[in-house]
C-alpha cells in the first residue's frame, strides 16, 4: 500500500495549534478575570465598610448627645451663647458622613458593579446599578450569592446587633472578557480555515498543472507509436485477406488500438474545458460494458457484468471523458473481486430520481476499509502492490469538474463488495 497524507497532517497540526491558541488565550483570560474580581471585591469592600461607616447608629447617639449637652448649657446665664452655638455647628457639620457619602457611596465614577444592601430579613435597603425592573430581593440575592460570598456589615444598636449583607455582581468590563475567548476562538478558526484553504487551492492548483502536464504529454507520446500501428495493421490486413482468423485477430487488435486512440485524445482534453453535449448514457455504457466483457478472459477474471440501465436518460455529458470515467470505476472494481466464483460479478445500473441521474457500480470485491474510504480519491492513494493511485482522482475530476456531478463511496463491507455512486444533474 502507498499512501500520501499531507493534507490530513496539515489538519492535524492547524487542529492543534488552533487548539493551543485557543487554551493558552483562555487561561490569560482567567487569570485576567480572576485578578479584575480580586480588585472588584476590593472595591466593593471599600464600599461596603464605607456605608457602615455612613449608617453606624452611633453617629445618632453623638448629635443627640450634643444637642443635650447644647441645650444643658443654655440652663446657665454664665455660659457664653458662642460655645452653645459652636456645639450646634459641630452636631449640623458632620463632615465625615457627609464625605463618605458624595466622595464613595454616591459616585458612579468609581467602580460600575451592581450592588445591593439587604436586612437579615432580605428587605433591600440600598441599590447600586440595578435596574427598577429588575429590584426582586430574593432572585438578585440567589443570583449574587452564586457569584460571590456577601460582605457582611455589623451595627451595634443600644444593647443589640443588627447585621446587614452586601451582594454583589459582575461589571461589564468581566461580562465582556467572559464572551471574549469564545471570539478569540472564532476568530483563529476563521483564519486558520483561511490559510488552510488558501493552501489548499495552492496545492490543488499545482497539482493540477502537474496531472494536465503529465496527460498531455503523454497523449503526445502515444500518437507517433498508434499512427504506426495503424499502418502495420492494413498492411497485415492487406497481405491476409485470404485468412479469415488472422483478419479476426487483426481487426481485434484494430480495435483496441482505435481504443488506445481514444485514450490519448481523453488526455489531451485534460486541463482544457471539454464541450458538453446532450447524450443519451444507454449507448455511452454499452460500449464501455462490452469493451470490458470481451477482454474479460484476457484479464484473467471470471466476472459476471450485468447492467439495469433506465431507457431515454439523458445528460450533458462529453462521451470520451464520462466513458473513462465509467471504464475507471469498472476497472476498480474488477480488480477488487479476488473470489472467482458464481457469485463474482460487476453490475451498474442507471436511473432518474428528481433532479438527479443516479449510476451505481457494485461489486462482491473485498471491499474497501472505512478509514480509507474518504482517502481513496486523493492523488496518490492506491492500496495496490502496483499503480499510481490516479484512477480514482481523475475519475472525480471528470464526474465534478467537468460534469459538475458527484461521485462517491455509497456503501461498502470488508470481503463483501462495495458500491460507488455517480450523481448527474439532469
Amino acid at each position: 500500500m502507498k499512501t500520501l497524507f499531507p493534507s490530513s497532517r496539515i489538519k492535524i497540526i492547524l487542529v492543534l495549534l488552533l487548539i493551543l491558541l485557543a487554551g493558552a488565550s483562555y487561561v490569560y483570560n482567567q487569570v485576567l478575570i480572576n485578578k479584575i474580581m480580586e480588585q472588584e471585591r476590593n472595591n466593593v469592600e471599600l464600599w461596603a465598610k464605607a456605608f457602615e461607616h455612613n449608617v453606624d447608629p452611633a453617629h445618632d447617639k453623638v448629635s443627640r448627645n450634643l444637642n443635650y449637652v447644647a441645650n444643658t448649657l443654655q440652663l446657665y446665664p454664665d455660659v457664653p451663647d458662642s460655645l452653645v452655638r459652636l456645639i450646634r455647628e459641630a452636631e449640623l457639620d458632620k463632615s465625615t458622613v457627609n464625605f463618605v457619602m458624595t466622595e464613595i457611596i454616591q459616585p458612579d465614577h468609581l467602580f460600575n458593579i451592581p450592588v445591593i444592601v439587604v436586612d437579615e430579613s432580605g428587605f433591600i435597603l440600598h441599590a447600586r446599578f440595578i435596574d427598577d425592573e429588575n429590584l426582586n430581593s430574593q432572585d438578585l440575592i440567589h443570583r449574587f450569592s452564586a457569584l460571590h460570598e456577601p460582605i457582611t456589615i455589623s451595627l451595634q444598636d443600644r444593647e443589640r446587633v443588627l447585621y446587614q449583607y452586601v451582594y454583589y455582581g459582575e461589571s461589564s468590563m468581566i461580562q465582556y472578557l467572559r464572551f471574549f475567548p469564545y471570539v478569540q476562538f472564532g476568530i483563529l478558526a476563521l483564519l486558520l480555515g483561511v490559510g488552510y484553504t488558501t493552501y489548499r487551492s495552492i496545492t490543488r492548483s499545482e497539482q493540477s498543472n502537474l496531472w494536465v502536464g503529465m496527460t498531455k504529454e503523454a497523449a503526445h507520446q502515444l500518437g507517433t507509436p498508434l499512427s504506426s500501428i495503424y499502418g502495420w495493421l492494413q498492411l497485415l490486413k492487406d497481405r491476409t485477406q485470404n485468412d479469415d482468423e488472422i483478419l479476426s485477430i487483426a481487426y481485434e487488435i484494430e480495435d483496441d488500438v482505435t481504443r488506445l486512440k481514444g485514450i490519448a485524445e481523453r488526455f489531451n482534453k485534460i486541463g482544457s474545458q471539454p464541450e458538453l453535449k446532450r447524450l443519451s448514457l444507454e449507448p455511452i455504457i454499452d460500449d464501455v460494458m462490452t469493451y470490458m466483457e470481451r477482454r474479460l478472459p484476457k484479464l484473467g477474471h471470471k466476472i459476471d457484468v450485468m447492467k439495469s440501465i433506465q431507457p431515454d436518460i439523458k445528460a450533458n455529458l462529453n462521451a470520451e471523458l464520462f466513458q473513462w470515467a465509467i471504464e475507471n470505476l469498472i476497472k476498480n472494481s474488477m480488480d477488487a473481486i479476488k473470489e472467482h466464483g458464481k457469485d463474482a460479478y460487476v453490475s451498474i445500473s442507471a436511473r432518474k430520481e428528481g433532479h438527479l441521474i443516479v449510476i451505481d457500480i457494485e461489486d462482491t470485491g473485498m471491499g474497501i476499509d472505512r478509514k480509507f474510504v474518504k482517502e481513496i480519491f486523493k492523488p496518490g492513494f492506491s492500496t495496490k502492490k502496483r499503480g499510481w493511485g490516479l484512477g480514482l482522482s481523475l475519475t472525480r475530476r471528470i464526474i465534478e469538474d467537468y460534469h459538475k456531478g458527484k461521485v462517491y463511496v455509497y456503501s461498502t463491507d470488508l470481503n463483501k463488495g462495495t458500491i460507488f455512486r455517480i450523481q448527474l444533474p439532469v
